[in-house]
């Protein structure tokens, strides 16, 4: 079941031109592999089946569909955008809510996911604390925060360098695709990237790193509620 809440357009995540180069970027099915990949690595196949989990940022769902193919189904999304929850065709609960002051109960979640959102925040460090928090709070004591989220590495630094060349965009949607994301998104990309120091502090202020690594542009952490 969806809830869909009035968000005004100047408080939504992002905008047409960008919802537009995310499809692009990659297909559903593709997006769905990759969070497999992720969530495996994770360790999600130790997670107990009737683990309570909430996706924050959680887009059009394809990261609630790789939970249901691991066979996960108390699962709930969180999203800014209706436009992209309402192509979500799976079982989840889904609300259109702000990751700063969630729709949820406190400690009514045993596992936390966020992958790629907390880079949109507006104001750091305050929005990014915010959304801590309340990660922190909707957790169960000891409740598990997952993390994915662009990290400045050599690897990130190559890309960007690729995709600010115009041939090679032409040549390549998916460079192209980005280049346009980062282009509509930059502000708050450039200054969560900017921060890396502050940003680990506040994560582990709140949460107790179990696996943390940073690899192919990007931070995964994952971390037991303090």
């Amino acid at each position: 079941m969806t809830s869909l809440t009035t968000i005004h357009a100047s408080e939504r995540c992002c905008n047409e031109t960008w919802e537009q180069a995310y499809a692009r970027f990659e297909t559903p099915e593709q997006e769905v592999d990759k969070f497999l990949r992720r969530l495996n690595w994770f360790g999600a196949s130790h997670w107990p089946k009737d683990a309570r989990i909430a996706e924050l940022f959680c887009g059009r769902g394809n990261g609630l569909l790789a939970l249901s193919r691991l066979g996960f189904n108390n699962l709930t999304g969180v999203d800014l955008s209706a436009d992209l929850l309402r192509q979500y065709q799976g079982t989840a609960q889904t609300f259109v809510c702000d990751a700063r002051d969630l729709s949820l109960d406190s400690e009514s979640q045993d596992i936390a996911i966020v992958q790629g959102g907390l880079h949109h925040l507006p104001d750091l460090p305050m929005d990014l604390d915010k959304s801590l928090s309340e990660a922190a709070r909707v957790l169960r004591p000891g409740g598990e925060l997952v993390l994915v989220e662009p990290w400045d590495t050599p690897f990130l630094r190559a890309v960007h360098k690729a995709s600010a060349n115009p041939l090679l965009r032409r040549l390549w949607g998916k460079l192209d695709a980005f280049q346009v994301l980062y282009e509509n998104e930059h502000t708050t990309y450039d200054n969560w990237l900017s921060r890396p120091d502050e940003i680990r502090r506040l994560i582990e202020l709140r949460f107790r790193p179990v696996r943390v690594r940073t690899k192919w542009g990007k931070l995964f952490f994952i971390g037991h509620r303090r």
